[in-house]
């Protein structure tokens, strides 16, 4: 039996079960295409003692964030804006000089940091793939630990005289395996009067808005504010703050410092979220038991739009290759003989395949030469983002199409 990542309690209440599934980034080259792919079971579940929903380690996570690692934060235009507002924003707050540091948490490809170190801040990255590394030195100039952060990789630092003023960590916390190695490493690094801040899926609007295909094997855990302050109450931590994003679908950004820092009070927004969650039930397992219940539903609307448009005549294609499409795609069965091709923006994607269903991944400019009727965003989270980007797909009569929670499309 299975048990809890952070509490350690036997788990034994599903969340959702989406079957068999293989490695979300796991993008498949041409030449393999007709190889064996490994599929791992995608089943999470609710923690019946701590209310922590997450999924059963099948795979180490040197396997999961390999040096050819396929995601770049930098090809998200929304995104990077995004960071550039955040990274002002923490500079005028914290007001960070140069005798500051600046530490990011899976820093990526220098997205963020980029920011920080052209306001003359010193920084550093911790990234555990090499590829996005060596991105981030060549096009920012931006030095990077290569290593996966916890307890080991926050005393190594420390101990050559890293102590940041502030540590980002963005959509990094749902991805470790040990959560509570990991927490404990902030507790090690972070100045005393610093602060980290932390931002992930906020668990009450992938329910709410049933967003099941953020549930893929690279993210072990899916959070809830109250679950989170538990967490980093149990490593010495205290998240004083929390503000809710548009990003990723709904996020949360939480703001954490040492528990006994008398510099950062809690502010009244934590006690508003608590009771928030408390409202929608994340406090109750029914709301979890329910949440299974209405994946399926979401599943038969998008099979009944493929029919549907199969039906009619109409052609169906899908715009992006990111880790939560793959999920969709896969749960639902959906293959070339529903959706003849995606595209992205990645060079690292183009010319490969998707996971599981082997739908070829090509260059925005073959929406464009072929003129399908439908395109469906697979990365719904950016929708305004593409269909401004793809404006003249209704040059031809073209619609665009969201899968979560239900089908939408748009004119």
């Amino acid at each position: 039996m299975a048990h809890c990542r952070f509490c350690n309690a036997p788990l034994t209440e599903t969340f959702a079960d989406l079957g068999m599934s293989p490695v979300s980034n796991d993008y498949v080259s041409e030449r393999n295409h007709n190889a064996a792919e490994v599929f791992y079971p995608l089943h999470a579940y609710v923690c019946a003692s701590c209310l922590l929903v997450q999924l059963v380690d099948y795979e180490k996570p040197d396997a999961l964030f390999t040096d050819d690692y396929a995601y770049f934060s930098s090809y998200s235009s929304s995104w990077l804006e995004h960071a550039r507002r955040y990274s002002l924003t923490v500079l005028e707050k914290e007001r960070l000089g140069p005798d500051s540091m600046v530490v990011e948490v899976a820093s990526n490809d220098g997205y963020l940091l980029k920011n920080f170190k052209e306001a003359g801040i010193p920084v550093l990255g911790v990234e555990p793939t090499a590829n996005t590394a060596a991105a981030a030195l060549q096009n920012h100039g931006i030095e990077s630990e290569v290593a996966f952060f916890g307890r080991e990789t926050a005393e190594r630092l420390r101990e050559r005289g890293v102590r940041p003023d502030v540590i980002a960590a963005n959509n990094v916390l749902a991805h470790v395996p040990d959560i509570n190695d990991f927490v404990a490493g902030y507790a090690i690094l972070l100045k005393p009067k610093g602060v980290a801040h932390f931002e992930f899926p906020h668990l009450l609007r992938m329910m709410e808005k049933v967003q099941f295909d953020t549930i893929y094997h690279e993210h072990f855990s899916y959070l809830s504010f109250t679950v989170a302050r538990k967490i980093f109450a149990a490593h010495g931590l205290r998240v004083y703050d929390v503000e809710e994003l548009p990003t990723h679908g709904g996020s949360i950004r939480i703001y954490v410092a040492h528990a006994d820092c008398v510099d950062r009070p809690d502010t009244d927004r934590v006690a508003m979220m608590l009771a928030a969650e408390d409202d929608f039930g994340l406090n109750d397992l029914s709301a979890y038991r329910d949440f299974a219940r209405r994946v399926v539903e979401t599943k038969v609307s998008l099979l009944k739009f493929f029919v549907e448009a199969f039906e009619a005549g109409k052609s169906v294609v899908g715009y992006g290759a990111p880790a939560k499409g793959n999920t969709l795609l896969n749960y639902c069965g959906v293959k070339t003989d529903m959706m003849s091709f995606t595209v992205d923006k990645s060079p690292h994607k183009i010319g490969k395949r998707l996971p599981g269903t082997h739908i070829p991944i090509c260059a925005p400019e073959e929406i464009r030469s072929r003129k399908p009727d439908y395109v469906l965003i697979l990365p719904w989270n950016l929708r305004e983002e593409i269909i401004e980007q793809m404006a003249d797909v209704r040059e031809w009569g073209g619609k665009f199409v969201t899968p979560i929670p239900t089908i939408q499309i748009f004119d």
